[in-house]
């Protein structure tokens, strides 16, 4: 017996992207708990190897939260090896969170268990489907 979704409300849009946002976090917190990780420990190690590393203030625009914030998801990762923090090449003050040897293993592995939420969060949507609802967040962020 298969049960009904609860009713959605009036003004439903955001209701409804923080709905599937909120289930897309939790099913990749549970993925990446063998690791020690969270999601948004994924997004900065994810951040920081696409771009060679980013300062902490450039993680927070990432993440859209206060660079303050960003400080202790760094640390853990710094803990764990996964990543260190390197003088900027342009400015003394700043630090690079840099991915390291052992992130690098470790982010190939928790991508593949990020794409496999991705699926099966948008499993019912066909491959069209996916790449217009994938725009059309780009477009909203």
């Amino acid at each position: 017996m298969t049960q009904e979704p609860p009713p959605v409300p009036s003004g439903r849009v955001g209701y409804l992207l923080a709905r599937a946002g909120g289930r897309a976090i939790r099913n990749l917190n549970r993925a990446l708990e063998p690791y020690g990780l969270r999601s948004r420990h994924y997004t900065v190690l994810s951040a920081s190897a696409e771009h060679g590393g980013l300062s902490q203030r450039e993680l927070g625009l990432v993440l859209g939260v206060d660079p303050s914030a960003v400080v202790a998801l760094v640390d853990d990762l710094q803990r764990e090896g996964l990543v260190r923090r390197d003088p900027h090449p342009e400015d003394r003050r700043t630090r690079l969170v840099v991915v390291t040897d052992e992130g690098a293993r470790t982010l190939a592995e928790t991508r593949k268990l990020a794409r496999g939420v991705d699926d099966e969060l948008l499993a019912d949507l066909d491959a069209a489907e996916k790449r217009t609802l994938e725009e059309l967040l780009l477009r909203l962020r």
